[in-house]
């Protein structure tokens, strides 16, 4: 039986960063990963997505280019195309991580793994069967994604984004449940190529973690693509539809509807109302390790489950679910039990972002949750309609808006919502990781003509020093 210092039950942006930080480290390292190579983040779910924006992106550049002084006539797009490409991305970004795994003496288990003791592992692939030793075991297995009671999911008529990311089929028309990110971001890919979309979500306003001013704002740029969007409404039934639409189904809504509109006809339903945690035939209940009220995995600040020896990481724990996040607690991890580092994980300094047009990224608190704080604060705000390199460029939707402290000066939170607002984000990041002021961002002279300048000048306007507003 081989033994390891350290295994990690999945190879995802949480698994593989802290394998290659623990093999830096000096422990020897097994990782056990039942797909391919990356987890969801690369082959199901960020990478993949991305590329398929980006095409988006590119082809509703075409629609319209006179605004750029270029004809072009019949642009057209084959989206099977468009779903190859983005496979292409996943598949070579998932034979790099083996590499790194190659390179860093990381032993790779194709299967799935699980708990004999606290210690030990039993792997399946295929029909062979092996354990493994190891005095330390993560888990990182992610998540899966969620449904609805009296959803059947088929993967063809009605999907979730597992099955809508290597979908080579686009709809004529499409009504998407839930309005948070994975949603929203196949809104705009889906409205974009034609098709006739609907968003559904329960809360008052698409987003419903984000910063409502940001959120309400991309709800208005989604109604002038033509995406409707019903709020504070709810999913209640499905059925076939009966003439209308060729091979459709009719989706029966609650709420805020009206009823001439209700059911809505379409083609396509995507399920995207959130995921869940990967934790079914683990084994972990038999060896003490528990779960939470919404069924996470239990950790504490240094990322143990309630089973000495036993840790836990990324999406498996608890929102918020993102890639970064994961990897940040799996390097945090690897060094709290190595004893390199006692610094527990700053979440507040965690960046969320959403890859629509016009593109959303936050970090830190919203402006509803200062006030639900009672905190006194100063808010700046810059629109991009303002800023010299937007409106050269015509992407002048969208805004800066920073949040600080009003005694202490402290950043509380940031959201921007406009082009390149996933990239721009970052600059705030780490002001706030360094504990900047809006003072010191905006006496730091940022380069004209940029989108960066934004940051500038919502810093200055929080001062009440604004000069382009």
């Amino acid at each position: 039986m081989s033994k390891y210092d350290l295994a990690i039950i999945g190879s995802g942006p949480g698994g593989y960063i802290a394998a290659i930080r623990a093999a830096q480290l000096g422990n020897s390292v097994a990782i056990i990963e039942r797909d391919k190579p990356g987890g969801v983040c690369l082959n199901w779910g960020c990478i993949p997505s991305k590329a398929i924006l980006k095409c988006a992106e590119v082809y509703d550049t075409f629609k319209h280019p006179s605004d750029y002084g270029i004809s072009a006539d019949n642009v057209s797009f084959d989206y099977s195309k468009i779903i190859e490409k983005s496979r292409r991305a996943s598949a070579r970004l998932s034979k790099g991580v083996e590499y790194l795994f190659k390179k860093n003496n990381i032993k790779l288990y194709p299967g799935t793994a699980r708990f004999i003791t606290a210690n030990k592992l039993g792997i399946t692939c295929m029909k062979r069967e092996e354990e493994i030793e190891a005095s330390r075991i993560i888990i990182a297995t992610g998540t899966v994604p969620r449904t609805l009671p009296g959803l059947k999911i088929d993967g063809k008529r009605v999907m979730t984004s597992d099955e809508a990311i290597i979908s080579k089929d686009m709809p004529a028309s499409i009504a998407i449940i839930g309005g948070g990110a994975i949603g929203v971001e196949f809104a705009y890919i889906y409205a974009t190529y034609g098709c006739d979309v609907t968003i559904v979500e329960m809360e008052p306003h698409i987003l419903p973690e984000v910063d409502r001013e940001a959120a309400v704002e991309l709800q208005k740029q989604f109604k002038r693509m033509g995406i409707r969007v019903f709020t504070n409404t709810r999913f209640s039934s499905i059925k076939s539809a009966r003439g209308g639409i060729k091979g459709g189904i009719k989706v029966k809504l609650e709420g805020d509807i009206d009823k001439s509109l209700n059911p809505i006809g379409v083609e396509k339903v995507l399920v995207a109302v959130g995921r869940r945690a990967l934790t079914e035939h683990l084994g972990y209940e038999e060896i003490g390790v528990e779960l939470d009220e919404r069924g996470y995995i239990k950790t504490d600040d240094a990322f143990m489950t309630t089973k000495e020896g036993v840790y836990a990481i990324g999406d498996v724990i608890g929102p918020p679910l993102l890639a970064h996040k994961a990897s940040e607690e799996g390097i945090a991890a690897v060094e709290m039990m190595s004893g390199v580092r006692s610094r527990p994980v700053d979440y507040s300094v965690i960046p969320a972002c959403i890859y629509c047009q016009p593109e959303v990224a936050s970090v830190g608190l919203t402006e509803e949750e200062c006030k639900e704080r009672g905190l006194d604060i100063d808010i700046g705000k810059f629109p991009f309609q303002a800023s010299g390199k937007a409106v050269a460029t015509g992407e002048t939707k969208g805004f800066v808006k920073i949040i600080s402290n009003k005694t202490t000066g402290e950043v509380l939170g940031a959201h921007i919502i406009g082009r390149a607002a996933t990239e721009l984000i970052g600059e705030i990041a780490l002001g706030k990781a360094l504990e900047s002021t809006p003072l010191e961002i905006a006496e730091t002279p940022h380069s004209h003509p940029t989108l960066s300048e934004s940051i500038m000048e919502a810093a200055l306007a929080s001062l009440g020093r604004a000069r382009s507003i």
